[in-house]
This record gives structure tokens, sequence and C-alpha cells, in this order.
């Protein structure tokens, strides 16, 4: 703990004396969701880094689409790859090996009462952003008041709960919540508030798309940007927090480059000629097949499959439930018994992933699922004929119609990705076989990113990713309010009170136990409305990239790290 932590520590225990009672925590370095951080105060670094790694070299990802924007913090415009990992800070950072635990970062405490309703941070008088000026106070404050008002759907969300903020000194700031329902996370979503220099955005609108680069106070600053085509960032040597503990053996790389290509075959080449560094794999048939040639022959470029312990999370074809026949569970329960995931994994994945039952499969979190894979694909297509039947559709001449207005179903899948088109072109010839007609459509990434904005879709693939620790994004993904939000990451429009409810036991859960029931009962209520047509998901990250990379043997919970990655000496 540093000195003035120390100080601040023996006056509120001296409080505490004279009080005769605890009114609330003392300052901590760290707090956890529930129970007790992992790591105690003096821990050399995060486990699954390594504090010997060497400073240097670079790093190329290829990644595909394009960008218009240095903003990721509002829903204008497509952002490049990186500025909020690389170039902002929040108030803690997030340990990737513990459900959700924040150590200190800009602010060395948090100090909270055990009902949680306020939060109080204290900045690090060191801390500062790249362009030399100190983190204070006036900044988080900015932060948060610029993102309640302009910034993503989510950020208005969760910083609407704070209700006050008090300054009590130059270095200190206090968030009190608004307690109409228990918030128990509040607390960890300020904790990771990116700070925003205040200053920075007095120059130009937060809310418009921009190309400058942004001034943050994180240890890499934007060193060039080819509009669309690529961004490189570069370790800045005068990053405030290079000695602290959480940041050893971080940000190992002197540049990270990310280069845009319009598909991952393209992107994929440029990993095996040498262009690119490094390539995470998403799909089951390119891993298995497409990476040959010389530099896997030799060696230059080399595969590995890292296990991780995340939840799966949910990756599937989105019902829009705000447009007709899709606000029918019987009709999107129907159309989800004919996807034949057990012939899609062995003609066209390779064998090599498993059916997601559950948004937290793989986790104690999730609710039991039914094995409905078993049955024949004959006696899925007649349930769901039955199901299409009671909800008032029949086959007329070969054509699922409407028996009330005689219009033939028809639906579109918008989508972006060659990997989901092969899918859909599937799907949609198993929906063909009962006289569904399906229109899949590719459309390019801004456009794409357009509609999902506007829920301007019929069907589209999209993917949640998993988390150990569900809290206020679930409100996000799945509640009522952000079904109307637009650019929310409820994509499928869910609009029910006890899922609603469900959500609101999560973030009141005091203990584990609580939460892992909470997130059963909202598991199982998302499953059983059916909003998604769940897919599959793979048990390790497949990973390609240039021999001269390593890695630590400890691999957090949440799979690769690549911030703790490094350049080894040429063999």
């Amino acid at each position: 703990m540093t000195p003035h932590g120390l100080v601040r520590t023996a006056l509120a225990a001296l409080a505490l004396a004279m009080t005769g009672g605890p009114a609330r925590a003392l300052p901590a370095e760290a707090i956890a969701m529930h129970g007790a951080p992992a790591l105690a105060p003096g821990t050399p670094c995060l486990p699954y880094a390594n504090p010997a790694a060497p400073k240097g070299g670079r790093l190329i990802q290829g990644v595909t689409g394009t960008f218009d924007s240095l903003n990721p913090f509002i829903i204008k415009g497509v952002a490049a790859v990186g500025v909020r990992e690389l170039v902002y800070e929040s108030l803690m950072k997030r340990s990737l090996d513990e459900p959700f635990t924040m150590y200190g970062l800009l602010a060395d405490t948090i100090d909270v009462p055990d009902d949680r309703s306020r939060a109080t941070f204290h900045l690090r008088p060191e801390a500062r952003f790249s362009d030399g000026s100190p983190v204070t106070v006036d900044d988080v404050v900015f932060s948060l008041e610029t993102l309640r008002a302009k910034g993503w759907p989510y950020h208005r969300l969760y910083y609407s709960k704070v209700a006050e903020v008090e300054r009590p000194d130059p270095q200190t700031v206090t968030f009190l919540f608004a307690q109409t329902t228990p918030d128990r996370e509040l607390p960890l979503i300020l904790a990771n508030m990116p700070i925003l220099s205040k200053n920075d955005f007095t120059r130009r609108a937060f809310d418009a798309t921009s190309l400058a680069a942004p001034v943050g106070s994180g240890p890499y600053r934007i060193a060039a940007v080819d509009p669309g085509r690529s961004i490189t960032y570069q370790r800045n040597p005068d990053y405030w927090g290079r000695d602290l503990w959480i940041n050893r053996g971080v940000a190992n790389f002197d540049t990270l480059r990310y280069d845009y290509y319009r598909d991952d075959t393209t992107a994929l080449a440029a990993l095996l000629t040498g262009n690119s560094d490094l390539r995470i794999e998403k799909d089951a048939a390119s891993w298995t097949t497409d990476y040959t040639g010389p530099a896997i022959a030799n060696g230059s470029v080399v595969r590995e499959e890292i296990a991780h312990h995340r939840a799966s999370g949910m990756y599937g074809f989105v019902f829009n439930t705000r447009r007709a026949p899709f606000d029918d569970l019987r009709v999107r329960r129907a159309l989800a018994r004919l996807f034949d995931f057990e012939r899609v994994n062995r003609t066209l994945l390779h064998g090599v992933y498993v059916r997601t039952r559950s948004y937290f499969d793989g986790t104690p979190l999730a609710a039991k699922a039914t094995p409905e894979d078993a049955a024949s694909e004959r006696d899925r297509r007649r349930l769901a004929l039955v199901e299409l039947k009671e909800a008032g559709w029949s086959i007329k001449g070969g054509v699922l119609a409407s028996d009330k207005t005689g219009h033939p179903f028809r639906f579109e899948i918008a989508l972006t990705q060659a990997d989901d088109e092969r899918l859909a072109l599937v799907y949609a010839a198993s929906l063909r076989a009962i006289g569904i007609t399906v229109d899949v459509r590719r459309v390019d990434a801004a456009q794409y990113q357009g509609r999902l904005r506007r829920f301007d879709f019929d069907m589209t693939p999209f993917r949640w990713d998993g988390t150990l620790s569900p809290g206020n994004e679930q409100a996000y993904r799945w509640g009522s309010a952000a079904a109307k939000a637009e650019g929310s990451y409820n994509i499928a429009g869910v609009n029910d009170p006890k899922v609603d409810a469900a959500i609101e036991a999560l973030l009141a859960a005091r203990t584990r136990d609580d939460l892992v029931v909470a997130a059963q009962t909202l598991d199982g209520l998302l499953m059983g409305g059916v909003y998604v047509l769940p897919l599959f998901h793979a048990q390790a990250d497949w990973i390609a990239h240039s021999v001269r990379l390593a890695h630590a043997d400890r691999i957090p919970l949440t799979g690769a790290d690549l911030l703790t990655w490094w350049t080894a000496p040429r063999r």
C-alpha cells in the first residue's frame, strides 16, 4: 500500500475505535463482486503475467471489416480496434483470472459501505494522461456526465444510477447511488468506467465521429492511422503506470498494429505470408484445413489450442421479436427445432464444436438443458409443423402460408461474414423443406452495423460474450428498457417482466450462491423464450502466431491475454 494509503487506513481505524462500530468498510486496494479478492497486497504481478518478459518488438494482427472513428464510446461510426483497451484506462483494473475483481489503477483505493450504496475512490497523484496533464477528479466527473448523456446506451443505463457526486478533497470522488433497486455491482461498474481527459474534449465534440488521436492515460498512444485500413499504437515511454505491480509483464510490445482486411481468407493469407503476426481463428473448417503452406511446414507460424474456462456466451441466429411472425413464441420454437446441429457439426465444422445449451454454458450458472438434438430430423420436423399449425401456419401447395392472410412465410437473414453465410444457407435449406423461403443477404460491414443499431432485420447472427459474473450488462442485453434503446445489445427485443425481475435479483445478490440461483433463473427464461437459435461454441481458443511470440504457461480463466505476450529471442 502507498504511504498516503497507509495514512488514510490508519485514520479510518482511529475513527472506528472512537465511534465503537463499523459504519463502513475501510479503504481497500481491491474489491470483488462476491467474497474477497484473490490477490493480497504485495502480490508481485498478475498470476498470468511474466514480470521478466522483455519489452520491445511488434505485434501485427489482421482483422476483418473497416473503421471510420477513434471514439469507441458513441454509437456513431465504427471505432478502430484497440482504442478503449490500449489508450484509455479505468479507475481500477480487472483481473482476468477471477469472476469479477477490480484492483487499483488510476485510483489506489476504493471505499464502500456494506450495502454498497456509495463508492469513494482516491486518485493516485502520479496518474497522468499522455499529454502529461494529471488525471483529476474533474476528469472523472466529466467522464461520468459525458458518457451518461452521450455515450452508448449501456453507459447511460449504468451511470444513470449515480444520484449524486461528492468531492471530499482534490484527490477523492464519491458516487452516491440511487437505491430504487439494490445493485451491489455498481461500485465495480464505476471502477471500470473509462476515464476521459476533460481538456481533450474541450477542443472537439464528444458525440461526433473523429479520426483525431485521443488523449488517454493508457500504456499506448496512437502513432498512425490509415482510415479504414490500419491503425498503429506505440507504447508510451513516459507511461505513468509502468511500475505498478498490476502492470508488470503487461504491455510488452513497443508497437501494436491492426491491419484491416475485407474477409477472413485475406486475413489468413496475411499471416501465412508473414504480413501479420497473429490470428485468432473462429472458423473450425479453416482451422482444420486452411493452415498449410511453407510457413506452417517450416515452423515460422505455429498453431496453439489454448483451453479456457470462461462461460460460453451465446452465438446464434437472433429472432427479431419486434416483428411478426417472430413475436410468436410458437413460431420461434418451431424454427429453432429445425436446425440440425449434429449434421452441421459433422459435415461443415469437422466435429470440433459443442452445441450451446445455455447463455452460461460450461459454468454452474447454466440452467439445466433439454437434449432435443437426440430426436430424429423427422420427429423434429413433425413437432415443428404442429407448433406452426397452432400459430396459424399451414402448408398449401408446398408453401407454408398464413391461415389468416394466405401470405407465404418468408423472411431474411442479414449477415456480413462468410462463415455465417454458410450456416445460414444450410439452415435455409432445412426450412425450405417445409415450405419456408429464406433470403440470405450478405451486406457490407458499415450497412450491417447500421441495421443492427436500428433493429432493422428479421433474423441475424450475433454473439454475446460469456461472463462468470453476470450483472448490469444483462439488463443491456435482455432488459425491457434496452429493447427500445437504439444501439443496445438487446438485439432480440426481449421485453418480459420476469426477465427484468431475474436481472434485478442478479444485481441484488449478496453471495455467490444467490448469484448462481438468479443466473440459472435468467438462463431458463431466456432459453425458454427462444429469443435466439443457439448454435455452438469451442472449448479452446485457436491461435496461430509467429514463432517469435511467447506467453506465460499460466492462462487466465477468460483465455489468452495478448497484452501479456512478448517477443521471444530469435531461434
